[in-house]
C-alpha cells in the first residue's frame, strides 16, 4: 500500500510569510506550488522550486483565480474559455522556473474556489481538464475524491490523483462537509491521525453522521497556511509509516489512476 501526502506551499508574497514551508517540506512528497495569481510571487516561486528539488519532492502547479487579496477562496464569474487561460498562464510561469531548476512540472492542483467551483460544475472542470491536456497530457490532475471532476478527467484520459482532506469532515454522500457545520474542521491530531490510518487501510471513512462510507484516495492534503501544519504532517506520515504504508510521490498510471 502506498499514499502521497501533498501540501499547497510557496504562498507568501512580497513582505508577507504565509506557511511554514522550510519545516513541512521534509514530510510531504507532492509540493502545490502557487503562481502568483492568488499567492505567491517571482522570488517565492523560485525558492520553492529549489527546496522542493533539495528535498527531491515531486512538483507541482497550483493555479487559482487572479483574486491575491480574496487568497483565491471567492467564486469568480468568467467568460468561456478564461478559466483555461488562467490555468495555462500559471502552467507557463512555473514550468519556467522548474525548468531553469533542472526538474519536471509532475502535477496540477487547482487552489480554493477554483479547486471547489471544479468538483460540481461541468464547464469549470471541462476548462481544468482541456488547460491541462492542452499543456501535457502526461500531467496528474490532483481533483476532489468522488467529484465531478474526477470522473470528468478520468473519461478524458488523464491520470488522477484522488484527493482527501485529513483535517475534514465529510457527509455521508461522499462530500466534504461544509465549513460552516459544526464538527465540519477536525482540529484533534489524535483523531485525525486515526482516521488517515483507517482510510489508507481500508479504504473507508466515518462520516459525519456516523456512517460508515468507502472512500479511495491516492494523496492526502496538508493546508501550508493551517497553524502547525508541519506538526499535523509529522504525525500523519508517522502513523501511516508504522502500518506499512509507503509514502510515495504519485505517478503510476495503472488504470488511469495516480
Amino acid at each position: 500500500m502506498r499514499m502521497d501526502i501533498n501540501c499547497d506551499m510557496g504562498e507568501s508574497f512580497g513582505s508577507y510569510r504565509i506557511g511554514d514551508d522550510d519545516k513541512i517540506i521534509a514530510f510531504i512528497t507532492s509540493a502545490n506550488i502557487a503562481c502568483g495569481y492568488h499567492a505567491g510571487d517571482p522570488g517565492v516561486m523560485a525558492k520553492t522550486v529549489a527546496l522542493a528539488r533539495e528535498h527531491r519532492v515531486s512538483i507541482g502547479v497550483h493555479p487559482g483565480f487572479p483574486d491575491l487579496m480574496g487568497y483565491g477562496r471567492r467564486n469568480m464569474e468568467t467568460f468561456p474559455g478564461e478559466i483555461t487561460n488562467y490555468i495555462l498562464y500559471q502552467i507557463g510561469a512555473l514550468s519556467a522556473f522548474a525548468r531553469a531548476a533542472g526538474v519536471k512540472l509532475r502535477h496540477v492542483k487547482p487552489h480554493g474556489a477554483l479547486y471547489n467551483q471544479a468538483a460540481r460544475d461541468e464547464r469549470t472542470a471541462r476548462e481544468v481538464i482541456h488547460a491541462v491536456k492542452a499543456y501535457d497530457p502526461e500531467l496528474i490532475l490532483f481533483a476532489l475524491a468522488g467529484s465531478l471532476c474526477e470522473e470528468m478527467a478520468s473519461a478524458a484520459g488523464l491520470c488522477v490523483a484522488r484527493e482527501a482532506f485529513p483535517d475534514r469532515a465529510y457527509l455521508s454522500s461522499g462530500q466534504l462537509a461544509p465549513r460552516s457545520m459544526p464538527g465540519a474542521v477536525l482540529h484533534d491530531p489524535d483523531s485525525v491521525r486515526d482516521r488517515v490510518v483507517k482510510l489508507a487501510t481500508t479504504g473507508m471513512l466515518t462520516s459525519i453522521e456516523g456512517k460508515e462510507i468507502s472512500f479511495k484516495a491516492d494523496t492526502l492534503c496538508i493546508h501550508g497556511d493551517t497553524p502547525g501544519a508541519w506538526k499535523l504532517a509529522a504525525g500523519i506520515r508517522d502513523a501511516l509509516e508504522e502500518n506499512g504504508i509507503q509514502i510515495l510521490p504519485v505517478g503510476n498510471r495503472e488504470g488511469g489512476r495516480a
